[in-house]
């Protein structure tokens, strides 16, 4: 394709570039104020374009570039981060979805609102606080609060028929609205100072808090008082522990960025009410993009959702879109929001102190990294492979009977699971429980390209044992797939084959199968690169299973989710035992009976299903 000629064609116009690779893989998604001079940069160098690597890299991938035209630039940033979540380009930093991060969640569309931890973001009506890295985190900041603000935390379920407080109640975390202990009106002050304490509104929390005491001491309401009291307490107690690094009182953001060993993280500091509330350090892999681009996609990303939107955001550069991000987060809050970058005085310190905290974050990721590159490299060693294995893609097979066949594929990428990378084939070319077969029409789909845009990985793993090894390495030599490491990862049926090794231990049966090595390698107990191959053959096996019963959840498994007494458990079983539902229909009463817990009434409600 000419595309100084494509790039003629793109408008003058607000909106959004999409620049594409060899098949048209989404590469990179971008916005712009001006589409035709925006796009341009990347192909057309000139003093004042981007000159850096990330900028030329991806010009010289680019084989086709798309783009759709807004109205205005905020559209422009709403519709960017909409085909962000469609398309996951790879050059793109992406702030992790709500499967990893975990929010707060206070449901507060309900009558009695309840509190937990979430990885998942609705357009339900409640309140969300986050994302946070740290579950462990989000777990003790939910036990603060409720020891302070005692939300319940039953489902519906469980809150619409229960008759006597719960052991929560007891423990003084929960104020029993189940059963009636607490006014809805009293509840919902106590769900708005939760809500309050979660936006970092503290000092506001603590007037309110007061005024609410003494109102009750007034009132001769002593005990409630007393509970007010121990709340301020608590909550001061807290505050002593933050450090103080502004007298304004401002809610602000501070965002800073640090790079370095193919690594990227963007810190954010929370200020609320002058006080450091905490920060956190996104991870990203370093693409070489500008500081622009990076920081300009982050907030987008960061403010999306219920995520509370502070009174100043302090950027480390300055934004060219700038002016939009300003309009979008001021709509976001309902009142005015500053971007600032600044040059002198607090703001300035602020930003000096997330840099220190950017530049921490990235030394422990590299660290980290460090430390997996060196378990890769034993693990080259241990299994004798040609390559570092930086990139390993682990195979299983999951099916009842041959009914639902699925293969799944869990990514490492520098022994961290690369979960964007994940694919789930559902089996269309294998008839029956051929497990041979559906490994080679999985692996055959995978690489008949040569593997697209992601390319080959360094190692293919395997769940199973020398026959699947074997049936691999013929998909992939029909493919013409070579210069990859293949491996098979079982586990010994037979406990008395389980051997020892140089550590004594036994190795509990599991065996790594190599190509054209006639002993299997027997893994070792505690050993950092054994380790790693476990947890990547338990993540695939977990990933297909998990996709199998999705699959079954849907109604697509059998007629039998529909009988009476038969649920998940035992249809498995029934599967199981007779090979597939056909099997399942054929058999008789007597012999559906021969199956734990299926009863002659069962049976015959089976046959009638079947009859039907």
């Amino acid at each position: 394709m000419d595309m100084e000629a494509k790039l003629k064609t793109l408008p003058q116009s607000p909106g959004v570039y999409i620049m594409k690779g060899r098949g048209g893989v989404v590469l990179y998604i971008g916005k712009a104020k001006n589409l035709r001079s925006r796009a341009s940069s990347y192909f057309r160098p000139s003093p004042s374009s981007d000159t850096r690597y990330a900028v030329r890299f991806l010009s010289s991938k680019t084989e086709d570039i798309d783009w759709i035209v807004t109205a205005n630039e905020t559209e422009a940033l709403l519709l960017e981060d909409t085909l962000l979540k469609r398309h996951k380009p790879k050059y793109n930093i992406q702030l992790k979805d709500s499967k990893t991060y975990v929010s707060i969640r206070i449901t507060t569309q309900e009558r009695f609102p309840r509190i937990m931890a979430t990885r998942q973001i609705k357009k339900d009506g409640a309140r969300y606080f986050g994302p946070y890295v740290s579950a462990t985190a989000v777990r003790e900041t939910i036990r603060f609060i409720r020891r302070i603000f005692p939300l319940c935390t039953c489902s519906p379920a469980v809150f619409n028929n229960r008759s006597r407080p719960c052991l929560d109640y007891q423990l003084g975390i929960c104020a029993a609205p189940a059963v009636g202990l607490v006014s809805e009106e009293a509840y919902r002050e106590l769900v708005h100072g939760a809500i309050l304490f979660l936006e970092g509104k503290n000092r506001e929390l603590l007037r309110l808090l007061k005024a609410r005491m003494s109102e009750a001491a007034a009132g001769q309401r002593f005990e409630e008082a007393a509970r007010l009291r121990d709340r301020i307490s608590s909550i001061v107690d807290m505050l002593e522990e933050q450090k103080v690094v502004s007298h304004r009182g401002v809610d602000r953001d501070v965002l800073a960025v640090a790079r370095g060993g193919g690594v990227m993280v963007v810190q954010a500091l929370i200020v609320r009410g002058g006080r450091l509330c905490g920060g956190e350090a996104y991870p990203f892999d370093e693409a070489g993009l500008p500081d622009e681009e990076v920081v300009s996609s982050f907030i987008t990303q960061f403010y999306k959702a219920e995520r509370y939107v502070p009174q100043e955001v302090v950027s480390p550069v300055r934004l060219d879109d700038a002016g939009v991000i300003t309009d979008w987060l001021s709509a976001k809050a309902g009142r005015r929001v500053a971007l600032v970058t600044p040059v002198r005085g607090e703001r300035l310190k602020l930003l000096r102190m997330a840099e220190a905290n950017a530049a921490e974050g990235l030394r422990k990721r590299i660290e980290t990294r460090g430390a997996k590159e060196d378990v890769l490299a034993a693990l080259k060693a241990r299994l004798r492979l040609r390559n570092t294995p930086t990139r390993i893609e682990a195979f299983d097979i999951s099916n009842t009977g041959g009914e639902l066949a699925v293969g799944a594929m869990a990514v490492f990428r520098h022994g961290q699971p690369d979960k964007a990378a994940y694919r789930r084939y559902r089996i269309r070319d294998t008839a029956g429980p051929d497990d041979y077969a559906m490994i080679f029409e999985v692996l055959s789909r995978r690489y008949r390209d040569g593997g697209g845009e992601a390319g080959l990985p360094g190692l293919i793993l395997i769940d199973g044992g020398k026959g699947q090894l074997n049936i691999a390495r013929k998909a992939l030599a029909g493919l013409g797939v070579t210069g990859v490491d293949t491996a098979a990862l079982a586990k010994d049926k037979d406990a008395k084959r389980a051997r020892f090794v140089r550590s004594g231990r036994p190795s509990k049966g599991e065996r790594v199968f190599l190509p054209g090595v006639k002993d299997p390698v027997a893994l070792r107990e505690g050993s950092a690169e054994d380790l790693l191959l476990r947890r990547i053959r338990d993540e695939v096996h977990r990933f297909a299973i998990g996709y199998h019963r999705q699959l079954r959840s849907k109604g697509v498994a059998s007629a039998l989710d529909a009988v009476p007494g038969v649920g998940p458990k035992r249809t498995l079983a029934l599967l199981k035992r007779f090979g597939g539902l056909a099997g399942v229909m054929a058999a008789t009463e007597a012999e559906l009976c021969s199956v734990p817990g299926i009863t002659p009434a069962v049976a015959r409600a089976i046959k009638a299903v079947k009859g039907a």
